[in-house]
């Protein structure tokens, strides 16, 4: 039973790793060297680096918006 708890753990592990350094990439930063510094910290400390990351990314990344524009008229 605690192997499997283990390798479970370690697995989620992994999983939250990559998913920040994916996500890490694909952002858009309102500062360049934030992409750097971040995906460092992930990096050397996977666990923290990552929950942190995922913490306060809202706030560091931009937003596209998109933009709706309907066409409703009749034609």
């Amino acid at each position: 039973m605690t192997e499997i708890l283990i390798i479970l753990l370690f697995t989620l592990t992994i999983i939250l790793w990559i998913w920040a350094l994916i996500d890490i990439y694909k952002s858009h930063f309102k500062n360049g060297i934030f992409k750097i510094i971040w995906f460092i910290a992930v990096i050397i400390f996977p666990i923290l680096g990552s929950m942190i990351y995922f913490q306060f990314k809202n706030k560091m990344t931009s937003r596209q918006r998109r933009k709706f524009e309907p066409n409703f008229r009749n034609q």
